[in-house]
């Protein structure tokens, strides 16, 4: 079965057997296993986490489900990990379906193409257990998810304000959350937001954002970017937010790169489309190559899962992007 986040969050109640959450939107995903995480708080399920590293970890994660402790009569496990299990564990997955049905197995992967979806894991997890995409492609989408968000604090937003945050925030989703709770906060009077409320509460509440950071990167301006990256830190960005940033920004334009003609299909607001074309236009395309792996570099180190310096990677990545030497001779 596939179902969205929406669809997920009604069904947690009732979870069982294995879900499978794939996406790159991390606010979904805290959303997701937080609510799961509370849920099996309040029943008195144990829960564990197993990291996916090697496909030998899979078989670990098949032993544990099927050996409960003396305490627990239910017990949910999350994996975490990019790599799918062979075809031995495959084995091991088919017989938990058919005979576990008390506890439950949230596998949380990266965003996962087309190709990849097509794999004898998927395809056995979308016959016999739950697919969960977290991602949210269309801006109709996020304003559905941030509405729910927006309501948990007790405000709703009119027209020109939710077109204004969305085109604000594009599609960092964390991000808009975070800007709603700024200004529920500010203006904890109102129950109506209006775009002069998100305005004057975002434009004061910081002196950089990373919609600038964004802004500059692809304009190449080094200098501004570093700057700006250097405040981020200093205020307590989360890192993960940044790299959100850069990895938005990288990806689109890897894309742009292969599909030239189709910036908006891929999701480039229409008056930055020049700033995508003018970044291709001074980035070398050998240069291209080595920004997934640099990605994945950085994702390690923020999760803790490397000894990597995550800020030194994510300057890297800010200069790779804006393509100036970092050091004028």
């Amino acid at each position: 079965m596939k179902i969205d986040y929406l669809q997920a969050l009604k069904r947690i109640e009732n979870a069982q057997g294995a879900w499978v959450l794939q996406g790159q939107e991390p606010l979904l995903e805290h959303n997701l296993l937080d609510q799961l995480r509370q849920h099996w708080q309040r029943q008195g399920i144990e829960r564990q986490r197993y990291e996916i590293q090697s496909v030998s970890d899979w078989k670990t994660v098949f032993n544990a489900l099927n050996s409960l402790s003396l305490f627990s009569q239910q017990l949910a496990i999350e994996a975490h990990g990019k790599i799918k299990p062979d075809a031995a564990s495959l084995k091991l997955l088919k017989n938990y379906l058919q005979h576990n049905e008390q506890n439950l197995l949230v596998v949380v992967m990266p965003k996962q193409d087309n190709q990849s979806l097509k794999s004898a894991f998927f395809q056995l997890i979308e016959a016999n257990a739950v697919l969960v995409s977290l991602n949210a492609p269309y801006p109709q989408d996020r304003q559905r998810i941030l509405t729910v968000e927006a309501e948990k604090l007790g405000i709703s937003l009119d027209s020109a304000a939710w077109q204004w945050l969305l085109e604000h925030h594009e599609h960092n989703l964390l991000a808009a959350k975070n800007s709603l709770i700024r200004v529920s906060d500010t203006f904890a009077e109102h129950s109506q937001i209006h775009v002069e409320d998100l305005q004057s509460c975002l434009n004061d509440q910081s002196r950089y954002s990373l919609y600038d950071l964004s802004d500059n990167l692809l304009k190449g301006d080094l200098a501004t970017a570093i700057k700006i990256y250097q405040y981020l830190l200093a205020t307590g960005e989360a890192m993960s937010l940044i790299l959100w940033t850069l990895s938005k920004e990288m990806r689109l334009l890897m894309l742009l790169f292969e599909q030239p003609q189709n910036a908006l299909q891929l999701g480039i607001w229409k008056t930055k489309v020049h700033l995508y074309q003018q970044a291709l236009r001074r980035i070398a395309p050998q240069q291209l190559l080595g920004w997934p792996n640099l990605l994945l570099k950085l994702d390690a180190s923020i999760k803790g899962l490397s000894a990597d310096n995550a800020e030194q990677l994510a300057l890297q990545a800010v200069v790779e992007i804006c393509q100036q030497p970092l050091f004028q001779k």
